[in-house]
């Protein structure tokens, strides 16, 4: 649907509806509030409007009756061809020839920025998403929270707002010790030490290939006794395996054990020594999300350091605690989140003296809105739910706007290979990577099949499919629609014709059937589409939209022929048929620029042959 179409014809109806406020027919203060909408079936135009169905109660009047005096009041417009009042008081409009081929001069005038507006230009927001902690290469799961909040900002964008996409590198507090433990103590086996490995270490082989890096640059330099180590560090009492493969601790407690072993790590080691296990580990493994991320078509403008905030934290707390929303009990520092909504207080400093995770959470989105964003959007996994009302309450009680903040989940997602789901797990290693994965099936199915579906639904994604090459598989389907005219576009050219334009355009007339008008009408409504999509943070919406486009172009290509019968078996076209070529070839350049646009936004390849 044109937004051009669509606001010059809400216009033309405000103007009746005020001659029916002159009439007295309507009163003075009544709004309009009605909508203009693309009809589903030719005859029933190609626009519908409420207006009378809005406006009837104000009149006190039947709403066709109504609909009839807003008709035989509408200013008289070239574009329209005919009002028609249908049901219980629509308005339907059928438009003229050159209104309804309008849409066609719009795309080939703005090419690849058809559709995109600067309406939101004088809006900053941030879109953090990933963020995934750097202790192991991305997996499936983190593929769909990056394609997803890439494509919600590339959407955003579209419309005018100044984005800022921002990955939330977790580089400090004990996921990182533990991250530098595993490697220190994969650095003691690749030294001949024998060790227990704990259960709650990262055992990915990763983590022995970053031992094995260090060893070969320092020996032994950092090589410690096994038993200095493990002092005083109680055993994992490990007694099954998962399904997963993974060890199961069912007495005992593993958070005890590892965090013994972290601190003789830190004694032995001392500062110096414990930097160089914690750097190299994050270093190699935040490279390597780098690197993947940019070969999956995801970037970001601000890589935003956890540390970076460390400096941050005790000034939030206290200005916290100067408002009344901190107190004392049992040692800790506790945040009354309960007095914003939370279910429960939380809290910000345990009685040893170090500060939460939660504590950093409030400075780093204090820190968010302080950098000027009008909106933060956080994209998160599933698993963060109960997250949101605590962070809403912090910025509340921090005097910030919490509507501000939009949080939106996304949903796990479940690998199949056949009839086998494939088991995910970071710390065991056992996951399939995201680079994997887009290994067997290419970056577009993935990040096509990621955004297909609202983020709150759970995707099992089915690798068979994404592999195919049938009707079944959408993003396949799509991208063949935008090949197909470039191939009939190369056709063309090699019988010796010319792709002309402008006897295309002068012919569109000869474009009459049901097919073709559906064509027009839907290119027509990609704009609007697009800004759904993007004020709604759904990309869904537009993938929804791709498939209906392509779909409808594969129909109307299997019933239309565009190259003539006579130039296939090289033979001399008439006039006629040449006339009908070139303004089916248009229309079809124009599906296929629709096409390439969508895609682009949503990071997939147009490709010109398949």
């Amino acid at each position: 649907m044109s937004q051009a179409q669509i606001d010059e014809i809400f216009a033309l109806l405000d103007s009746a509806a005020k001659v029916l406020i002159d009439q007295g027919i309507l009163p003075n203060d009544w709004q309009n509030n009605s909508q203009i909408t693309r009809s589903k079936s030719p005859e029933h135009g190609d626009y519908a409007s409420n207006i009378a169905l809005t406006a009837a109660k104000a009149a006190k009047s039947n709403p066709r009756a109504l609909a009839e005096q807003l008709t035989a009041a509408l200013p008289e417009n070239d574009s329209i061809a005919k009002l028609e009042v249908a049901g219980p008081g629509f308005i339907n409009i059928f438009l003229n020839s050159d209104a309804k081929f309008a849409v066609l001069d719009v795309i080939f005038d703005k090419n690849e920025r058809y559709g995109l507006t600067d309406e939101f230009s004088d809006k900053k927001i941030q879109v953090e998403f990933v963020s995934a902690n750097p202790t192991s290469s991305l997996h499936v799961g983190h593929g769909r929270g990056a394609a997803f909040g890439m494509s919600v900002a590339n959407l955003l964008e579209a419309v005018g707002y100044q984005v800022t996409r921002e990955y939330y590198v977790n580089d400090a507090g004990r996921q990182m010790d533990i991250l530098a433990t595993s490697t220190y103590l994969r650095y003691l086996q690749v030294c001949g030490e024998e060790i227990s490995f704990p259960v709650g270490g990262y055992q990915g082989e990763y983590v022995t290939n970053i031992a094995e890096e260090i060893k070969a640059e320092s020996g032994d330099k950092y090589l410690h006794p096994y038993s200095v180590i493990s002092d005083n560090a109680p055993e994992d009492e490990v007694s099954a395996v998962n399904e997963a493969g993974e060890k199961e601790v069912v007495s005992g407690d593993k958070n005890a054990h590892i965090d013994v072993l972290i601190a003789n790590s830190k004694q032995a080691l001392g500062t110096e020594g414990y930097e160089v296990f914690l750097n190299a580990a994050l270093n190699e493994i935040l490279d390597d999300i780098k690197d993947d991320l940019n070969d999956f078509g995801v970037r970001f403008e601000q890589w935003f350091s956890e540390k970076s905030i460390a400096d941050e934290i005790e000034p939030v707390l206290a200005e916290l605690e100067s408002k009344g929303h901190l107190y004392e009990k049992d040692g800790n520092t506790w945040f009354r989140s309960t007095d914003f909504g939370d279910e429960k207080d939380r809290v910000v400093r345990r009685a040893n003296g170090l500060t939460t995770y939660f504590a950093s959470d409030i400075a780093y989105h204090k820190n968010k809105f302080e950098r000027g964003f009008d909106t933060v959007i956080n994209v998160w996994g599933a698993d963060h739910h109960g997250y949101i009302a605590r962070v809403r309450a912090a910025l509340t009680a921090l005097g910030i706007d919490e509507k501000r903040l939009e949080v939106i989940l996304v949903q796990f997602v479940a690998l199949w290979r056949g009839e086998e789901k494939i088991q995910m797990s970071s710390r065991s290693g056992k996951f399939v990577t995201l680079r994997e994965l887009r290994a067997e099936v290419g970056n577009d199915a993935a990040r096509f099949y990621y955004v297909a579906r609202k983020p709150e639904v759970h995707i099992d994604f089915d690798l068979e499919l994404a592999k195919s090459q049938s009707k079944d598989n959408a993003v396949y389907y799509i991208q063949y629609a935008h090949a197909r005219v470039c191939s009939v576009l190369e056709k063309i050219v090699a019988k010796g014709f010319d792709v002309d334009d402008a006897q295309g355009k002068a012919m569109q007339n000869l474009l009459s059937a049901e097919a073709e008008s559906e064509l027009i009408k839907l290119l027509a409504a990609y704009p609007a589409t697009l800004k759904r999509a993007a004020t709604g943070y759904d990309p869904h919406v537009l993938t929804n939209y791709l498939k209906d486009l392509a779909s409808l172009f594969h129909a109307w290509y299997n019933d239309n022929r565009i190259l003539p019968v006579s130039i296939i078996a090289d033979e001399t076209p008439s006039q006629e048929e040449l006339d009908l070529m070139q303004a089916r070839l248009r229309l079809s350049k124009a599906v296929r620029q629709v096409l390439a646009n969508g895609l682009s936004l949503l990071g997939l390849s147009a490709p010109t042959s398949m």
